[in-house]
């Protein structure tokens, strides 16, 4: 290795400790695992988001392939002071990919632990590695005709339940508020030490993937979205295959019929007859099928017009809520004509799988995804404007149609002021729905990334004055995300990372946690 691989260091270390900590990395992890050669890190250096990518850039990376080999790269990284970001299948596209908040970090790659370690067909469970993709899991599953079905989100087939998890990232089906269905959790602390949290501290319990609460304080939760340890291994909840399913689709040309709608799905779920539901705008079905230039050549965001006509050209509504409902035949049935019934007072237009045509609408996507189908059809979106550039933002939201149409409106409003288009929508889990939306620009104009940039932080600001809460956001905002949060939750965040990572070798930054 040159000394000109060296030239890049993580702050604060000297060239000859980070020469001494990658000599020692190698022979724990071997020599193919561990560089900070450039050329070696560039899949760990690519950014989509709208700052120059230096602001992402690595110092090296180190791949383990086991929690022993996790627990030693630690060690020497607390020794040196050298901070780690930590991945799995770093595929975490739109909120920040592979790279780390904050440059200068080692990249700790744990794709290499890749292991479906066990699946309790009766229980309805896996215990996986953080390397397990979702699309390895499923052909596991189906491989050894086990009717267990997975909950992924729209990056299902290249990333994996454990960083999603613990993310808290949303999926599709009964099991997809992902937060709500994991059970056990192992974390290689800042020290090196192992923990494995609540029934996991019982000497061969098997109840660890099982019963969540264990005793004692409840500490999972810490380990979600943080800087706080390491997780190696993961239990996650599976959804029993039902016996047969039928998906239905409610489509509104306003976006009062979105909000009749909202407060529909909101009774269906709480009452059980519906568990699952995305209610879409339908520029993110055609931002997947069409090109922005071909559909619109004016300046700034489309007009609310235009796109109201854009739509009513391909025979949709400007809005519409998809669900899959699952059980026997009867159940369905019923499920089925008290969901009818209940829709057909907002007015909207109701059509089920069984209809000619609706395969022509946003349906079929959702619908394989409802029934562990994973595809990446969803990320023709990056085709829709080109360029590279990509910024996730996820408020959350009473699930209340007064209460949606305001935080719509004002994000639309936003996004109208800085000249980018709404893409986007709701995934609803009951009392709350999470509106995702993608803000989509061009890396390669200075002007329109600058733009983008200004418009996320912008809508930071609008929603936190309006009162609304960001739940996820990518590595660039995560200082101004957190800042929204309080001082009392930023003083506790800190106080538990100085208690347990008092060095601040774990991906500092990450959710604004520093030590």
């Amino acid at each position: 290795m040159a000394n000109d691989d060296l030239a890049f260091l993580p702050p604060g270390v000297s060239q000859a400790d980070f020469a001494a900590a990658l000599a020692e990395w190698r022979s724990i992890a071997g020599a193919e695992f561990v560089s900070a050669d450039p050329d070696r890190l560039a899949s760990y250096s690519k950014v989509m988001l709208p700052v120059p990518a230096a602001r992402h850039r690595p110092a090296g990376f180190v791949a383990p392939a086991s929690v022993e080999e996790v627990q030693a790269v630690v060690k020497v990284a607390e020794r040196y002071g050298i901070p780690l970001w930590t991945i799995s299948t770093g595929k975490n596209l739109g909120y920040g990919d592979a790279a780390p908040a904050t440059p200068g970090q080692v990249v700790l790659d744990l794709k290499r632990m890749n292991r479906i370690l066990e699946v309790d067909e009766t229980l309805g469970y896996a215990l996986v590695e953080p390397g397990v993709t979702y699309m390895q899991l499923k052909q596991y599953l189906e491989a050894n005709s086990i009717p267990l079905w997975i909950s992924f989100p729209s990056s299902g087939p290249v990333a994996g339940p454990m960083g999603n998890t613990l993310d808290r990232g949303v999926g599709y089906n009964r099991y997809g508020q992902h937060f709500e269905n994991f059970c056990g959790l192992e974390v290689v602390l800042a020290d090196g030490s192992l923990l494995r949290t609540g029934m996991g501290g019982v000497e061969n319990s098997r109840e660890w993937n099982v019963y969540r609460w264990g005793y004692g304080p409840w500490v999972d939760g810490i380990f979600s979205q943080s800087n706080f340890g390491v997780v190696t291994k993961i239990g996650i909840w599976l959804m029993p295959k039902p016996p047969m399913s039928l998906g239905f689709l409610c489509g509104w040309n306003d976006d009062e019929g979105m909000g009749k709608g909202i407060d529909v799905v909101r009774h269906l779920h709480l009452n059980k007859v519906i568990e699952n539901a995305v209610l879409g705008h339908t520029m993110y079905h055609i931002a997947q099928t069409r090109r922005r230039a071909d559909i619109y050549d004016g300046p700034g965001a489309i007009p609310r017009a235009r796109v109201k006509e854009i739509c009513n050209e391909m025979g949709l509504g400007i809005w519409g809520h998809i669900t899959t409902l699952y059980g026997t035949e009867e159940q369905i049935e019923v499920n089925l004509k008290i969901a009818r019934e209940a829709f057909a007072a907002t007015g909207g237009q109701f059509m089920t799988e069984r209809d000619p045509g609706i395969r022509e609408t946003p349906f079929h996507h959702w619908n394989l995804n409802m029934t562990n189908e994973p595809t990446l059809t969803e990320f023709t979106i990056y085709n829709y404007k080109g360029g590279g550039g990509s910024s996730w933002l996820a408020p959350v939201v009473r699930c209340e149609g007064s209460e949606a149409l305001r935080q719509f409106n004002l994000m639309h409003g936003v996004l109208d002021e800085y000249g980018f288009d709404y893409i986007g929508g709701f995934l609803i889990g009951g009392r709350h729905a999470e509106q995702l939306t993608d803000i989509l620009y061009d890396r390669n104009d200075a002007e329109e990334m600058d733009r983008a940039r200004r418009c996320y932080l912008a809508m930071i600001e609008a929603l936190h004055g309006a009162g609304y809460g960001i739940y996820r956001t990518s590595t660039t905002f995560m200082d101004d995300v957190a800042e929204t949060y309080g001082p009392a939750q930023r003083a506790l965040n800190r106080r538990l990372k100085l208690a347990l990572d008092p060095k601040g070798i774990l991906a500092p930054g990450k959710s604004g946690i520093t030590a």
